[in-house]
């Protein structure tokens, strides 16, 4: 799709009510709520994080989202594809953290960013997290930067591709038990995207079908 009709589009975003769980679930692991469940008097105190959905147009002008493949290290999250974005500082609101976040792992300046909307927070169980996700666009190509110390890759992924209910697949998992279990997963330029990112990234696929009718 090219970011120009793109942007015609997207301006309904702003009246359309979250789709929320029911967008979420349809990407949720089989094992989420018992995670929470386990986890009720952690989240009382769960820590804070925002994080990006940045569309923008490529050179050709075609519209794309900007994804992040996280280093592999000691932590729940290692290796796996997510949004950019990370905790919040101390005295920082969500849409603070997301925009400065997104400016330090991928290099996109907070004062190009145009956030369009706030979606569903959610919890992350293995890391104890809430999440707080904006959609948000650049109107000009990005130079993406990464940051060294905490992004391997930055993904970008074709609008079309993600909007592709084929690219909807599975994906085996271990669990901390040693058991394995399937999920549903986005296959997205060559990497399985599920868990968190997966559920949010659904919300944000049925907003923007929402805004093509």
């Amino acid at each position: 799709m090219k970011f120009e009709s793109f942007l015609k589009s997207i301006v309904k975003i702003e009246n359309l009510p979250l789709p929320a769980e029911t967008s979420q679930f349809k990407m949720s692991p089989p094992f989420r709520e018992d995670l929470i469940n386990l986890q009720t008097e952690k989240i009382k105190s769960a820590r804070k994080s925002a994080v990006m959905a940045l569309f923008y147009p490529n050179a050709e002008g075609e519209t794309y989202i900007v994804l992040i493949l996280r280093k592999t290290y000691k932590g729940v999250h290692s290796a796996q594809v997510g949004f950019p974005g990370g905790k919040l500082e101390a005295n920082e609101t969500n849409l603070q953290a997301a925009l400065r976040e997104t400016e330090e792992e991928i290099g996109v300046k907070q004062d190009t960013i145009i956030v369009l909307k706030e979606l569903t927070q959610m919890y992350i169980p293995p890391s104890n997290f809430y999440v707080k996700p904006f959609i948000g666009i650049v109107e000009k190509t990005p130079k993406f930067t990464k940051q060294e110390t905490e992004v391997e890759d930055i993904l970008e992924v074709k609008l079309t591709d993600f909007l592709n209910d084929k690219r909807v697949t599975k994906k085996t998992v271990s669990l901390a038990n040693g058991l394995k279990a399937s999920v549903p997963a986005y296959n997205l330029n060559s990497h399985l995207v599920w868990g968190a990112t997966a559920m949010m990234l659904s919300e944000v696929k049925d907003l923007l079908k929402a805004t093509f009718k």
